[in-house]
């Protein structure tokens, strides 16, 4: 569905993606994983389409990216940032319908679908019950679940668009969140993937989070991919040393069924 074909992205005369070539099927949960400065969130937002690559290609269902208008790609893919500030005081539920701004024409205000688009967002999110609250006033965990009420609203075709397959990507979605609502925001996105028929694609430093959630993964170094594919073929050891310089045991936890990532010691280079 999501095609990315020797991108290479700069900051000036800094290449940050180099290279670069993946593909999300339509089904995809894809980890994009790499220490900070890695060139993580640029892939991000180049697969997102809001920034255009200087070399290579984009594609969506093998359509350039370029050649597609920017409220037809917000119908299919919605980006959740690392970080939401907002500018003047909302509601929730006003945050939420934020996500609908691509479906609606020049100067159109959001009709009764798109009320109750938002709102089924929020009920899918279990935030529901929080409509009302000023956004300001919610807590880290509560804030990250509204923002993707947002994005689903975004991606939710009315009932006479085209119903296509929809791409949800998360910035670091974990990044400011205690223990309880990680686990929050990871149970969310499972239910998600599977009740929305959503491609997710997270990019994330944390290796557990990731190795929890993914199906495959895209391993980053100073922008170029050192490792793809399935979680087991890419958390190994030897590319955690590669990476990371970092002695670490990959074992797969017996209750969860998932790998995990245990940090030993720094590795010694000369």
């Amino acid at each position: 569905m999501l095609q990315a074909a020797d991108v290479t992205f700069a900051y000036g005369d800094e290449p940050v993606v180099r290279n670069v070539s993946l593909d999300v099927p339509d089904d995809g949960f894809v980890g994009i994983i790499g220490p900070n400065g890695s060139g993580k969130t640029t892939l991000l937002r180049l697969l997102a389409g809001t920034r255009a690559p200087d070399r290579g290609t984009i594609m969506l269902d093998g359509v350039a990216l370029r050649t597609l208008a920017r409220p037809a790609i917000a119908r299919r893919m919605a980006v959740v940032p690392q970080e939401t500030q907002l500018a003047f005081e909302y509601t929730v539920l006003e945050v939420v319908l934020m996500g609908r701004y691509p479906h609606l024409g020049a100067f159109a205000l959001e009709g009764p679908s798109d009320i109750a688009i938002s709102r089924e967002a929020l009920r899918a999110t279990g935030t529901h019950d929080l409509e009302a609250r000023p956004f300001s006033t919610l807590s880290g965990g509560e804030k990250q679940r509204v923002i993707i009420a947002a994005a689903l609203a975004q991606i939710t075709p009315t009932a006479v668009e085209a119903d296509f397959k929809r791409i949800l990507l998360l910035d670091e979605p974990t990044a400011a969140l205690d223990l309880k609502y990680q686990l929050e925001v990871a149970s969310l996105l499972k239910s998600l993937h599977r009740s929305h028929d959503l491609a997710v694609i997270v990019s994330t430093h944390d290796l557990n989070f990731a190795a929890s959630l993914c199906r495959t993964l895209v391993m980053l170094n100073d922008g170029r991919v050192l490792a793809a594919g399935p979680v087991d073929d890419v958390l190994t050891p030897a590319r955690i040393r590669e990476l990371y310089e970092v002695d670490a045991e990959v074992l797969r936890h017996p209750r969860s069924g998932h790998l995990r990532v245990t940090p030993l010691a720094r590795e010694d280079r000369p």
